[in-house]
């Protein structure tokens, strides 16, 4: 009983703040989230049945920069951002191989490194490409589609890596 005791006091720091931890989450920049998250307080620590401090061991984690919004590695990623004011509003790249058209699901590898799926199920068939050149552009409202050169109707898409 004791220990169950002491679990529900060492949990119960956990929530001391949940008011913080609901303002951190609307943060869309993962940087300014992060500081949100790091400048919570963390409650006192609780004391075991022998009175011993029980405190969380730390976890070293090395801080790892995402790519802003504004550039074209960060193109795509930032779909859950409110201000999209200084967002790029096209990349261009080319697919990498060949393709000849689309369906719903198909994902694009593009020369730049990314991921692209189409997500609106459309599909257009055409006479097969090499490294196709495309542009991924954003419209008012945010979404993505994906211009091929030479094709009639973008795809809408969404990036997945």
């Amino acid at each position: 009983m004791k220990a169950l005791l002491v679990l529900l006091a060492i949990s119960g720091s956990a929530l001391a703040d949940d008011g913080a931890l609901l303002h951190c989450r609307t943060i869309a920049d993962v940087a300014g989230r992060v500081a949100c998250y790091d400048a919570i307080p963390v409650a006192p620590a609780a004391r075991t049945a022998t009175g011993a401090v029980a405190t969380p061991r730390a976890v070293a984690v090395a801080p790892v920069a995402a790519p802003a919004a504004n550039t074209e590695a960060g193109f795509g990623l930032d779909t859950m951002a409110k201000d999209r004011t200084a967002d790029l509003k096209s990349i261009e790249s080319t697919v990498v191989g060949k393709i000849e058209g689309w369906g719903p699901t198909t994902q694009f590898k593009l020369a730049n490194g990314q991921v692209w799926r189409v997500v609106d199920g459309s599909s257009e068939w055409f006479m097969e490409r090499t490294n196709p050149k495309v542009v991924l552009s954003r419209n008012a409202l945010g979404t993505i589609f994906f211009e091929v050169d030479g094709a009639k109707q973008p795809p809408r898409v969404r990036r997945i890596q």
